[in-house]
């Protein structure tokens, strides 16, 4: 179902550009003001520039001028990447997660081979449009998962690539092919960014322009994991609830990992305890997303979320279970969506190690 290919990546030369540490960055949604300065700050020649540019014609000056001057150079043959991120989650664990960089031709939603699970928002679109028309080349990759086994290993080869937790191996166009022909593909993280690709190529018309840059992640990999986002409500939702179970805060996640999975289940912290909620056929984020979404903010991080309570800042916290990687796919086959922010896959891709020229 899924055509992948292999691709002529665009790269940074280090020799022109510096050391590519100083060069990658988080992906442009998850930056703040003072983080796009810093990275801005951190080298002229920082990918942010691009992803995050004061105007979309800078990015398209800034993109064109590297190409000419070399910072940026195209590899002469075709490759997919192996891609290797070591991290240590919110939860403690060091965990190395493994996926494929490759290129995919985008299609749209209801030929089902691409599923999304997350609503989109049209002001981020119409943004990642115009930057796509301006430098027509795909400068961030997304994230996507399919069910099965992992297709390639790398072995014992050093890695083309190695940042220390980040590595990349070249993986040869003979070995990718047919790969992923019978697979249908979850998008993880880049809903708006592919969204924006079916509209670009809708506008565009061109056999480059059907194609986009991803990595694709395998659910069955050890290293994939989704941690809850939580909830936090500056002011108590007006259906707050007033009847559940009774806890203490601080075994509120505990509580929580005692439910089964087949009934929703949250805890609501406010300054005068913690009520434990459940209601079964339901998803953890579905239950709490009755509440409403004015004055709300996310965190992944349940200390940060209770903390917020005790002191004051915040009337009232939700705390979740992670939403399992399971219920993600099946809400998504059939045809379903869910809440803002109901996965939180960790570590994010990481932006600058290659481009995709359309």
């Amino acid at each position: 179902m899924a055509d992948v290919r292999p691709f002529r990546a665009v790269r940074y030369d280090e020799e022109r550009a510096g050391p590519l540490r100083d060069l990658i960055a988080p992906p442009y949604d998850v930056l703040d003001d003072a983080e796009r300065r810093a990275y801005l700050d951190r080298s002229p020649y920082n990918v942010v520039h691009l992803t995050l540019p004061d105007s979309e014609d800078e990015a398209a000056r800034t993109w064109r001028e590297w190409r000419e001057t070399g910072v940026l150079v195209e590899d002469e043959q075709p490759a997919a990447w192996s891609l290797e991120q070591d991290y240590v989650g919110p939860d403690d664990v060091a965990r190395t997660r493994r996926g494929l960089v490759a290129s995919l031709r985008v299609e749209p939603y209801e030929r089902r081979v691409v599923l999304p699970h997350e609503r989109t928002h049209r002001g981020p679109k119409e943004g990642r449009l115009r930057l796509l028309r301006a430098v027509g080349a795909q400068l961030e990759p997304i994230f996507l998962l399919y069910e099965g086994q992992p297709p390639l290993s790398v072995g014992e080869e050093p890695p083309d690539v190695d940042l220390g937790d980040t590595r990349l191996w070249r993986v040869p166009a003979v070995d990718v092919g047919t790969q992923f022909a019978d697979v249908q593909l979850l998008i993880a993280d880049g809903h708006h960014r592919y969204e924006t690709a079916l509209a670009y190529h809708a506008e565009v018309g061109t056999p480059e322009s059907a194609w986009m840059l991803v990595v694709l992640v395998s659910t069955s990999d050890p290293g994939l994991t989704i941690f809850a986002t939580h909830r936090v409500f500056e002011r108590l939702p007006r259906h707050a609830w007033t009847a559940g179970r009774e806890v203490a805060p601080a075994d509120a996640l505990a509580e929580l990992e005692r439910i089964p999975y087949d009934r929703g289940a949250a805890v609501q912290v406010t300054r005068s305890g913690a009520l434990v909620v459940e209601e079964p056929g339901l998803l953890d984020v579905e239950l709490v997303d009755r509440l409403g979404h004015e004055g709300i903010s996310y965190t992944p991080d349940a200390q940060e979320a209770l903390r917020r309570v005790e002191s004051g800042e915040a009337e009232a916290a939700y705390l979740l279970r992670a939403t399992r990687i399971e219920d993600v796919f099946a809400v998504a086959q059939r045809g379903g969506v869910m809440p803002q922010k109901s996965t939180y896959f960790f570590p994010k891709l990481v932006s600058g190690l290659l481009f995709h020229p359309l």
